[in-house]
């Protein structure tokens, strides 16, 4: 049995390197195709680095790909160079979008040396964007906002590892032309939260949504209202069945990101029917989302913990079942699950994934097979 595949040395690229003191040897791998599999991102790649573990991360109901995966290796070297050398490489005819995962959400939700622009061209995309940054320093992420056609919506963001990069970054592109259109670049700033209003209204970050489709997820409200400032949780209401009731619920981290959404978003039209209702919500609802964010929340801790525990293995034969994966890794510690793919006629693809209890068992039976 092949569990591994071997490749040349690379050199480790010192910028990539640089980006790692903000993350770890997991790679956060977005804008994926609905229909990528985790076989599919091994192949890729495996082809620069050992891969130790991957999951795309799927819809809790649906398990319909949320268009996003990680990607772990045993080191920080192995992480920058797949990085760096498959970054934005098509997928399903999708270029795909790396950085590293950011286990403290403070540096994310800080929007320390982040650069907002505007007035982007419908033709610059996230490796354009990419690409036209670089040049001042270590870019951590870049991304153009589209809507839900994946047309660009006109503006992007672009994060750097230090604000000496994000701030040179800004003098010499704003006011530039970039695909012969004129460019609003400035320093991404989170509005500080507003007082209570004259008429003594009080502040609130919880904002309830209704008149959604049935079809709208979570991520695509998150989608739609991260525009405004950070949010801490999205919530999609559902029935016994698993239905959406189409309202839900965007809890911000500040006040005067909550109404910004409010007052922009009420009323405006989605899926080309759907008129939005968008106001503050109530306290019942209130402690429906808090209860909702403590759930996901624990669902992020569990996944964090058994990050490393699973396997992906390959090129073995046909005759290896799910009892036999288990025969052969239950000695290396507690097997949660082994699974062989099989194709549409019951045959076994030759691959499959094997899950332990801790990484350590994983990593012990990684480097003994």
């Amino acid at each position: 049995m092949a569990a591994m595949i071997s490749s040349a040395p690379m050199a480790v690229p010192a910028t990539a390197l640089n980006g790692a003191q903000f993350g770890n040897a997991s790679l956060y791998v977005g804008d994926l195709d609905a229909n990528v599999i985790e076989s599919q991102l091994f192949d890729l790649f495996s082809q620069v680095a050992q891969v130790v573990s991957i999951r795309v991360c799927r819809d809790q109901t649906r398990r319909t790909s949320l268009g996003y995966a990680y990607v772990n290796f045993a080191n920080v070297q192995d992480a920058a160079i797949a990085m760096e050398h498959l970054n934005f490489t098509p997928l399903n005819g999708k270029p795909i979008r790396i950085m590293f995962s950011h286990r403290d959400p403070s540096i994310r939700k800080s929007g320390f040396a982040n650069v907002f622009i505007k007035n982007l061209d419908a033709s610059v995309d996230n490796k354009a964007l990419y690409d036209t940054f670089a040049a001042f320093g270590n870019v951590l992420s870049s991304k153009v906002q589209v809507d839900e056609n994946g047309q660009s919506k006109g503006y992007g963001f672009v994060q750097f590892d230090n604000d000496e990069s994000a701030q040179n970054a800004i003098k010499k592109l704003n006011g530039m032309l970039i695909n012969d259109k004129k460019v609003y670049v400035g320093l991404f700033v989170r509005r500080q939260e507003r007082a209570p209003g004259n008429d003594g209204s009080p502040k609130f970050t919880n904002v309830y949504v209704k008149n959604l489709s049935e079809t709208y997820t979570e991520e695509d409200l998150k989608q739609l209202f991260s525009t405004y400032g950070t949010i801490t949780s999205v919530v999609v209401m559902k029935d016994a069945e698993g239905k959406s009731r189409c309202f839900g619920f965007v809890n911000f981290e500040s006040a005067d990101s909550a109404a910004t959404a409010v007052e922009r978003l009420n009323g405006t039209t989605i899926n080309d029917d759907k008129v939005l209702y968008v106001g503050r919500a109530q306290r019942k609802a209130e402690r429906e989302a808090e209860l909702k964010a403590k759930f996901e929340q624990e669902k992020r801790n569990k996944f964090d913990k058994l990050q490393g525990a699973n396997l992906y293995l390959k090129n073995f034969d046909d005759s290896f079942n799910d009892e036999k994966l288990k025969e052969i890794f239950s000695v290396f510690g507690t097997t949660t699950s082994c699974k062989v793919m099989m194709d549409a006629l019951g045959r076994s693809k030759g691959c499959g994934f094997v899950a332990f209890s801790t990484p350590e068992e994983a990593t012990r039976a990684s480097s003994r097979l």
